[in-house]
């Protein structure tokens, strides 16, 4: 199969989503892709997506990573993100003055403080050989109370208005910046995956890691790796976020969106045994999500039962999306197909021949 056809299959389950989820939208009201101008920004359904989405884009592009070269999840991304945001907020307000040199140094710090705990969770996975969900359970079960010790025991407010335009948007720019933040981040994986040997790195560990050691490449750097660009991925999000929110909040900022983050990359076609992945499909399925969400809402449906209708609607993707039932659907296909080329094959046209003529 060739590359573009096994692309096209990866993002075949995400668009298809995607485009069901606009239909049952178009269903409950026209008005779906209607755009308006307000205090200079656009807001409407695909911009509040866009906007909503944002974090859960950065991390899924890092699980992607994580999960393809260690076959395995990191369930901490979100207690670190928790954790990067809440560095960041303190060296903002203890900076004095905000500027945004003042804010880019506490993004800078925050990244730091990301790659180090991205650090340990690699540590535990490429040299003690810990699996990825058990060794990111540690930080999972701690991380939160060691950014409710950082915040002080307060939830400390962002009360400048660089951190307002970060989190909404910058005047004059009728694009909310978080989404600018979120494109920026893309193009440069994009640039990354593009202009290196990461990605061949990573599906080789990931496939293999025994044949990947004996062509040079070494499975415990490269695993080590992944975890490191998570941990830049998790301060990226919580930056947003907590740029979003004004405020540091402990306890409830990006909550369970490491459930999020996994599904997002299930629904874009990556198997979360590691392997080949597809980026452009993982972003796809964390818009999806965000879409589902919003969808669920729209439907009118209580907040208390809209967990129960997600988990319902990703059962029955993970179903379609099984290698049970995609192995059964080629089968169809291969069958469909061998009994066209049998009907239009030469062989066939004289077998008819000779039926027509003992007529």
């Amino acid at each position: 199969m060739s590359k573009s056809k096994t692309n096209l299959s990866h993002l075949f389950l995400p668009v298809s989503v995607m485009v069901l989820l606009i239909i049952i939208n178009l269903i409950k009201g026209a008005d779906y892709f209607s755009i308006t101008l307000v205090n200079g920004a656009l807001y409407g359904n695909i911009p509040n997506i866009l906007f909503g989405a944002s974090e859960l884009v950065i991390l899924s592009i890092g699980m992607t990573l994580v999960t393809a070269a260690s076959q395995g999840q990191d369930i901490s991304i979100g207690v670190s993100a928790t954790i990067t945001s809440a560095v960041f907020v303190l060296f903002v307000l203890q900076a004095g003055d905000v500027t945004l040199l003042t804010i880019i140094a506490g993004f800078l710090i925050s990244c730091a403080a990301g790659m180090v705990l991205g650090a340990f969770n690699g540590t535990l996975v490429s040299v003690f050989r810990v699996q990825p969900m058990v060794a990111s359970l540690i930080l999972f079960t701690g991380g939160r109370s060691i950014a409710f010790m950082i915040d002080g025991k307060l939830s400390p407010i962002l009360a400048n208005n660089i951190s307002n335009q970060i989190g909404t948007v910058i005047p004059g720019v009728p694009i909310q910046t978080p989404i600018i933040l979120t494109a920026v981040f893309i193009v440069i994986a994009a640039a990354v995956l593009r202009t290196t040997n990461l990605r061949l790195y990573v599906e080789s560990v990931g496939i293999n890691p025994s044949a990947a050691r004996l062509n040079g490449i070494n499975p415990k750097k490269i695993i080590f790796l992944t975890f490191l660009i998570m941990g830049v991925c998790t301060a990226v999000a919580g930056f947003i976020a907590v740029n979003k929110a004004g405020r540091h909040d402990s306890v409830n900022l990006l909550k369970l969106i490491m459930m999020d983050a996994i599904l997002a990359v299930a629904i874009g076609g990556n198997s979360l045994s590691g392997g080949k992945f597809s980026i452009t499909g993982s972003i796809i399925g964390a818009y999806t999500i965000e879409m589902l969400n919003r969808t669920l809402l729209r439907l009118e449906i209580e907040p208390a039962m809209i967990k129960v209708f997600k988990a319902v609607f990703i059962i029955i993707l993970m179903v379609i999306a099984s290698p049970v039932v995609r192995a059964y659907v080629e089968k169809i296909l291969t069958r469909v197909r061998n009994r066209e080329f049998l009907n239009n094959s030469p062989i066939s046209a004289v077998a008819d021949t000779v039926v027509t003529k003992e007529e």
